[in-house]
């Protein structure tokens, strides 16, 4: 079942022939009920193959959004340090 925790994953061709059915003229109302996507999906997959000739999300950035996902996990990997060393000074401390 598809949710927030279970997404739906769909092949690149199969996105493709949706976007195809899309620019050929079917109305963007009778693709969503009939493969079950949502509008948000659709119309994220038909500016990606606009834009960048892709629907993948990594290749739809803005090389600022890029660096903020860098950033972000630049800063997660340094704070897993930092706790790792906060918890392991007491041990050295005593020895």
């Amino acid at each position: 079942m598809a949710g927030p925790r279970h997404p739906r994953h769909y092949e690149e061709s199969f996105k493709r022939q949706i976007v195809q059915l899309y620019e050929n003229g079917k109305p963007a109302r009778e693709i969503r009920d009939e493969y079950d996507i949502s509008h948000s999906t659709l119309h994220r997959w038909v500016q990606g193959i606009r834009n960048s000739g892709s629907t993948k999300a990594a290749d739809n950035r803005t090389p600022e959004q890029n660096e903020l996902i860098e950033l972000r996990k630049r800063n997660r990997q340094l704070e897993m340090e930092v706790d790792v060393s906060e918890q392991a000074a007491p041990v050295f401390a005593r020895k």
